[in-house]
């Protein structure tokens, strides 16, 4: 007993220093109810929101600006709430992704002198993860019908069929380091391959006990970090076959690597020096690999990832379309990287539309030119406020698909990273068609109606 007191003090001291951790919610002065509560909208519809005080009155002045796409400027007014309530609409011309963007700009408290623009310490609040009274609404428009900005180019397969042929020739001379894992029940090893022009890293999971198992392969999120082992250790231990493939070529232990900070710059003027190249072949190597493993169930092979690992998953299914049985993404990157140039804002991983050979380049790595090219159901998370993942790009992504697909609209969801729980159906969701996969089951896309 004596022993247990210390070990429960120090756990009771963990947990407080964790809450205590947890930053504060960032208060909300306004309230927007859409005119439709599923946020999607037709051509010729009047899309629009009321806005109301949320519980403690705002002392603000607010203005708001509508953009299509987030980059043409339809329509600017300010919020009056004098009458305890105010209306943001418009008329719907075209498929699009409408975004509001409503920002405080001056402070009405007694006693103050209002502020200059451009001085946002004064303000708090706001919805979309940003403590400075910024907020965001989006609605979708006809999102179905929402066209490619940018032709997709014309030897884009061959390219591609070229380097898979070349990657082909390798052996992959998988080298695998047996690793401790606290969850019971699972068998765990790192590993390396040789890919064409890299190798790949990562950890490899499975239940530990005879029988061969369905298979998930995990992709990165952006940015350099060592690998949750413990994850995929849980993956792992619910019966799956899990693969969890870092984005860099570096140990999945290692939390840096010698990998450039600005990796998504690294050769981004040509498709030969790209660094999306050597990660996506890296991301197909894995795959070859998975495709050896006598513990692999021999049908079922599912793509997981968020943002940058979203679009891993989607540039691999389209890839390797034969070998893929399903595809869940939230918030997945990389599509529409050439919006810029066509009236649409671009987000990750925000290649400069000012140079020429930079735009040229991004299409061999844009998720919507892989898309017709996928064969498996795909479920995508949609953050219709979403500035790092714009909801336009993954919605033309997803239409160039040919088979069912499941959009899923998180319609007051930032970034994952910046609005957590509002984006927390899609994970959950995932989880859902994966547990119905495991079980032998088949995922069939719930669609848009």
């Amino acid at each position: 007993m004596t022993r247990l007191v210390p070990r429960v003090c120090l756990l009771a001291a963990l947990i407080a220093a964790t809450l205590s951790a947890q930053p504060a919610p960032i208060p909300q002065h306004l309230v927007f109810t859409p005119y439709r509560a599923s946020g999607i909208y037709d051509v010729g519809d009047t899309v629009g929101w009321t806005v109301t005080p949320a519980t403690s009155p705002s002392t603000y002045a607010f203005r708001w600006t509508i953009r299509r796409n987030n980059a043409v400027v339809l329509k600017t007014g300010t919020l009056d709430l004098s009458a305890g309530k105010a209306a943001i609409e418009i008329v719907a011309d075209e498929p699009a992704m409408m975004y509001v963007a409503v920002e405080a700009y001056e402070d009405l408290s007694p006693g103050t002198t209002g502020r200059a623009d451009g001085d946002a310490s004064r303000f708090i609040g706001g919805n979309a993860g940003r403590n400075t009274g910024f907020y965001a609404v989006g609605a979708a428009v006809a999102p179905t019908k929402i066209l490619m900005s940018a032709p997709r180019p014309a030897d884009f397969d061959a390219f591609w069929e070229r380097k898979l042929t070349a990657q082909a020739r390798l052996a992959i001379n998988p080298v695998l380091t047996p690793m401790q894992t606290d969850v019971p029940g699972v068998e765990m090893h790192m590993f390396e391959l040789d890919a064409l022009g890299s190798k790949v890293h990562g950890y490899i999971a499975r239940p530990a006990r005879q029988g061969r198992f369905p298979a998930v392969i995990q992709l990165q999120f952006a940015g350099v970090y060592a690998l949750n082992d413990g994850a995929i250790a849980r993956r792992a231990a619910e019966g799956w076959l899990v693969l969890n493939v870092d984005a860099h070529d570096k140990l999945p232990s290692d939390p840096s690597g010698n990998v450039p900070r600005n990796y998504r710059e690294v050769g981004n003027t040509d498709r030969e020096t790209s660094y999306f190249l050597n990660m996506y072949l890296r991301d197909s190597r894995a795959l070859d690999y998975l495709l050896t493993r006598r513990d692999w169930n021999g049908k079922t092979i599912v793509l997981i990832g968020g943002s940058m690992g979203g679009q891993q998953s989607l540039a691999l299914a389209g890839l390797r379309p034969e070998k893929i049985s399903a595809v869940l993404v939230c918030v997945p990157a990389g599509a529409d990287t050439n919006g810029d140039l066509h009236g649409r804002k671009a987000g990750y991983p925000d290649w400069r539309p000012d140079d020429p050979a930079v735009m040229k380049t991004a299409l061999y790595f844009d998720t919507v030119n892989f898309a017709s090219r996928i064969t498996a159901p795909v479920l995508a998370g949609i953050g219709f406020i979403d500035t790092i993942s714009p909801p336009a790009g993954i919605w033309t992504m997803l239409n160039q698909i040919r088979r069912p697909v499941e959009a899923l609209p998180m319609i007051e969801s930032e970034h994952d990273n910046l609005t957590p729980d509002k984006g927390r159906i899609c994970p959950t969701r995932t989880n859902e068609i994966l547990d119905v996969v495991r079980r032998g089951g088949t995922f069939t896309p719930k669609v848009l109606e």
